[in-house]
């Protein structure tokens, strides 16, 4: 497999999203920021949301479609993460990491969309 910076930019998001997922379930920091949020319920529905999108994005590089419907979830999930940031009323720079991940992954997922064409 080349490794474009594409291809760098989709591994950086899977290792980013399984750091992370995994933290969801062990980490006392994001036990105590989803209370913050007012949604502890859906801690572990995020983490896991994180971890399957995370390996979609690893298997997507054999199987294309599984890739493009990964970045899109976790875009998504960001976008969520980026309005509830907002809601509670989060400094910029709070909010700055889940935007930037938004990005990110909407950027993946249009740049793919054309090779499953």
């Amino acid at each position: 497999m080349l490794l474009t910076i594409f291809s760098i930019l989709l591994l950086f998001s899977a290792a980013s999203f399984l750091f992370y997922g995994i933290n969801s379930f062990t980490s006392n920091f994001i036990i105590q920021e989803f209370l913050r949020y007012g949604i502890p319920k859906y801690r572990k529905l995020t983490g896991w949301l994180q971890l399957l999108g995370a390996l979609g994005i690893i298997i997507g590089f054999w199987i294309n479609y599984i890739q493009i419907i990964s970045t899109f979830g976790l875009a998504m999930l960001m976008l969520f993460g980026v309005t509830t940031r907002i809601l509670i009323k989060d400094s910029f720079l709070k909010i700055l990491p889940a935007l930037l991940y938004c990005i990110l992954n909407a950027y993946l997922f249009i740049e793919l969309i054309p090779d499953s064409l």
